[in-house]
């Protein structure tokens, strides 16, 4: 099947550059070469099997384009495109609190580029928040393995600063100011909920 992005572009899965003995070195060394994704999507699941929260992340929506129909049993998809999702990465509840949230992460070292986010995810994060539910977002710098929350009234901070003329991406030193690092552990992975339970006392 041949998938591709919203602009058209082929979607190529990762062929596998990595060998075996590069693999273990991976995991013998602390999952380094993990995404945030999967970092999230593991503590979710120790969320899960715990009791803690009930977290998921959001299927990316597909459009079928082409689909090859030599019988109902045997249909087969041809061609997909990627959309753009219309909202946040992930949302569920904690406590009777209602989360939702994206991840971000960039190889920047010194600021968080906002081309990063979308206008539909900023106008559905506020909508969130006007109804009582906990926003934020998670954002990784990669090279450097930091992991901060910021909290989403921030992210609408810099955002509107943008849209007024100002700087295109939030520096380095203001997240570490006005967001909450979140260190990388073992189970969870990254305990986000522990930094809202302070944050939201629930």
């Amino acid at each position: 099947m041949e998938l591709r992005y919203p602009n058209g572009k082929v979607y190529k899965e990762n062929p596998g550059t990595y060998n075996t003995q590069e693999k273990q070195k991976n995991i013998l060394y602390g999952n380094r070469g993990m995404t945030l994704e999967d970092d999230l999507n593991e503590t979710n699941a120790y969320y899960l099997q715990e009791g803690i929260a009930v977290i998921h992340k959001k299927p990316t929506p597909i459009q079928i384009v082409q689909v090859d129909y030599q019988s109902r049993s045997t249909a087969v998809i041809k061609e997909a495109y990627f959309k753009q999702p219309s909202t946040t990465d992930y949302n569920g509840v904690c406590c009777g609190k209602y989360i939702d949230f994206e991840a971000k992460e960039t190889q920047n070292h010194t600021s968080f580029p906002l081309h990063n986010f979308h206008k539909h995810q900023i106008s559905h994060m506020k909508q969130v928040v006007a109804q009582g539910g906990i926003c934020f977002v998670i954002l990784r710098f990669a090279k450097e393995e930091e992991i901060f929350l910021l909290e989403s009234r921030h992210l609408f901070f810099y955002w509107d600063r943008m849209l007024a003329g100002g700087r295109k991406s939030i520096k380095k030193e203001e997240i570490e100011a006005t967001g909450y690092p979140i260190p990388v552990g073992y189970r969870p992975r990254i305990d986000y909920i522990a930094i809202l339970k302070k944050l939201y006392n629930f």
